[in-house]
């Protein structure tokens, strides 16, 4: 049984304010924050940041998670891509694409919204940096207008909830073992397979992604950031 002294964050920011956005990537940590928000928060804003718009295995995630809390998840370019565009990432670059910061897309998302507060699924047990981060500045970051409603669990408390509130995880999550977040092999090997459609999507933004697989084959496994599991 999960404690309840585990919510005393979202409970506190709660009552600081009854509006939230909630960052939603369809991984564990994500999916968990978005749920429990939603019991805790009046007014609950998920917002998705793609680095290719329109993926039909995304947006089946999505649109499930619109239906089960009757809400409109807003998409927005990943601060990523403007990387990718600028600097030509398996396609030609484009330095007309001005590089966009984390917060200048969490301000886009505040003046969309008029929300204020920033709800995303980091925990102190993802790496030395997030630990030192939110050791900084708590669970509740009020410079930053960000909260951090589980920073606290570890990965069995996660996964228990999880199960006792039935919710699924994105499909490529299972087929990954975390959601798509990168153009790396190991991310585009089984989307190829899996989903050979929204591959042929993920190509006509980034022409020359096939170099990426390619570079596996010759070289070996690479494996490209952190994320959810």
């Amino acid at each position: 049984m999960i404690s309840t002294a585990l919510y005393d964050t979202v409970r506190t920011a709660s009552m600081m304010t009854d509006r939230v956005l909630v960052g939603l990537s369809g991984g564990k940590d994500s999916v968990v924050t978005l749920d429990i928000c939603a019991r805790f928060f009046r007014h609950v804003q998920p917002f998705f940041l793609y680095l290719v718009p329109g993926l039909e295995f995304q947006e089946r995630t999505l649109r499930y998670y619109e239906k089960r809390f009757g809400v409109e998840i807003v998409r927005a370019p990943h601060f990523m891509l403007s990387e990718f565009l600028r600097y030509g990432v398996f396609r030609m670059h484009d330095t007309s694409v001005p590089i966009v910061s984390t917060r200048e897309t969490y301000d886009w998302l505040r003046e969309k919204t008029g929300i204020y507060w920033i709800a995303c699924g980091e925990r102190v047990t993802d790496s030395i940096i997030r630990r030192a981060m939110i050791k900084k500045s708590g669970s509740i970051d009020a410079k930053r207008g960000r909260i951090y409603p589980i920073a606290y669990w570890n990965k069995g408390e996660v996964i228990q909830h999880l199960k006792a509130r039935k919710l699924p995880l994105s499909e490529e999550n299972r087929a990954l073992g975390f959601s798509f977040r990168s153009l790396a092999p190991d991310n585009l090997i089984p989307i190829k397979t899996l989903y050979p459609e929204d591959y042929a999507r993920m190509v006509a933004w980034f022409p020359l992604l096939e170099a990426s697989i390619k570079q596996h084959e010759f070289f070996g496994e690479v494996r490209h950031g952190e994320g959810e599991e």
